[in-house]
């Protein structure tokens, strides 16, 4: 990207930290079998700091929405403990097969890779590591005749994939997703799973630093087909129960 594209998607800066509304499709860092990552253009995000801002935190490839920066090494340590600690707040907007029959709730299914010596993979595992998440139905509809849900996603613990492990075992996947059984690329473009707020508490004596990122294009049509009335509008009266059982 360009120092402006790059700049275009910043969503928050202060003198410790970034926000960004990252792209889906586009790794945060490069992986081992290379190609282009986001941090490759964070030089163009110093700011008049003599060295490039690093992650903070990690987003999925396919998911779009808010991803912290620490803009220099005592803000990335801050940071660090805050994300290790949970006490950094992340909402994340998703639409999924079917959809739970509650209006909310919570799945504690704790993960371990599929594979422990290759890959991120990961599986339901009663051995593996403590995972809870919690949902909340924003809404129901159907996109080409099959029945989906929007669901705001909150996880309590960040383990590799979670949201989409957890979503998959309870029975409502989230479209797009081609590892953990989503719907095919037929019903949508990319996976249906965008960070859509983030709330940072990062000073002691001042408020959180809260960001919502806007809905990416490509999630657009699917959450107006659940209530969605745009940005700045509230959602619709939850549509009726999704038909497919958890």
């Amino acid at each position: 990207m360009t120092a402006d594209e790059i700049n275009a998607l910043v969503l928050h800066r202060d003198g410790v930290m970034l926000i960004l509304d990252k792209p889906a499709g586009l790794p945060v860092h490069r992986g081992p079998k290379g190609g282009a990552s986001l941090m490759d253009d964070f030089d163009h995000l110093r700011f008049g700091l003599p060295r490039a801002p690093e992650l903070a935190h990690r987003l999925d490839r396919e998911t779009s929405g808010c991803l912290v920066l620490g803009r220099h090494r005592k803000a990335l340590e801050r940071l660090g403990k805050l994300f290790k600690a949970g006490e950094v707040k992340k909402t994340y907007w998703a639409l999924v097969e079917g959809g739970p029959q509650a209006e909310e709730g919570e799945i504690d299914l704790a993960l371990a890779r599929r594979d422990p010596e290759r890959g991120w993979w990961m599986k339901v595992d009663p051995a593996g590591l403590p995972s809870r998440s919690t949902w909340r139905v924003m809404g129901c509809g159907e996109i080409d005749g099959r029945a989906v849900a929007w669901l705001a996603l909150s996880p309590l613990t960040g383990r590799t994939h979670q949201l989409r492990v957890h979503c998959a075992a309870m029975g409502f996947p989230i479209v797009g997703d081609q590892i953990y059984g989503g719907a095919p690329r037929s019903l949508a473009p990319t996976l249906m799973l965008h960070s859509r707020s983030i709330v940072v508490p990062y000073g002691k004596t001042t408020p959180a630093v809260e960001v919502t990122a806007p809905v990416p294009q490509a999630m657009a049509a699917g959450l107006a087909a659940c209530g969605w009335r745009g940005e700045g509008a509230a959602p619709s009266p939850a549509v009726a129960t999704p038909s497919a059982a958890p």
